[in-house]
């Protein structure tokens, strides 16, 4: 196997992992956002595959799996879902860096999820996509294509939020930041996405005639 399969392969089980290993976290009413009472369990497994992380995570565990196998496609539509997974954990890890990181009081086992999540998983597919490859892929209708994932999201975030009270992310909290503000957030979100996704393209333009890991 070479450098580009066994980078993604790795990614891939650590991504995977990850988000096992959070689910089972889940499953025993471990803190998430240091939420302090858990609600029951039907209600925990909804809200797991309701977070942006969780969701990121498995895009990545799914491209890369594909990668490591050799299963990737030059289609338009696994063109798509890799940008769309590249850009979502960029996301991820920026997001909990600045605005997540500074109010989570996490420990143990959850601490380390958290960080399996949120920085190694990103790590990794960035590194693995600016050195490894492949690369010369991307489209530039692909850009507003892969906003699709983040609009989706963030309606079904609200609507639920609307009619539960639940909001997986305190930027999002309608009850507690009012509709303004959260208004300025889902904006802010999507503008940061369509930024990166133009940003990627751009870089796998200028860097698609580099050696690419085999």
């Amino acid at each position: 196997m070479g450098r580009g399969p066994a980078w993604h392969l790795a990614t891939a089980l650590v991504a995977t992992f990850a988000v096992l290993f959070q689910l089972v976290l889940v499953w025993q009413g471990n803190a998430v956002l240091d939420e302090v009472d858990p609600p029951a369990l039907g209600e925990r497994l909804v809200r797991f595959v309701g977070y942006f992380t969780v969701l990121s995570n498995i895009l990545v565990a799914l491209v890369t799996w594909t990668l490591a196998l050799g299963r990737d496609r030059d289609t338009e539509g696994w063109r798509v879902l890799r940008l769309t997974s590249l850009v979502a954990i960029v996301v991820t890890g920026v997001v909990h860096w600045f605005l997540l990181r500074p109010i989570l009081d996490l420990s143990g086992a959850d601490y380390l999820a958290d960080k399996l999540l949120h920085v190694v998983v990103p790590l990794l597919t960035v590194v693995g996509w600016v050195a490894l490859g492949p690369r010369g892929r991307i489209r530039g209708r692909d850009v507003l294509t892969c906003l699709a994932f983040p609009v989706v999201w963030l309606a079904y975030t609200l609507v639920r939020g609307a009619v539960t009270g639940f909001y997986p992310y305190p930027f999002l909290d309608v009850d507690e930041r009012g509709y303004a503000a959260v208004a300025v957030a889902c904006v802010g979100i999507a503008v940061l996405f369509v930024a990166l996704a133009g940003v990627a393209w751009k870089v796998d333009q200028k860097i698609s005639w580099a050696p690419q890991g085999r």
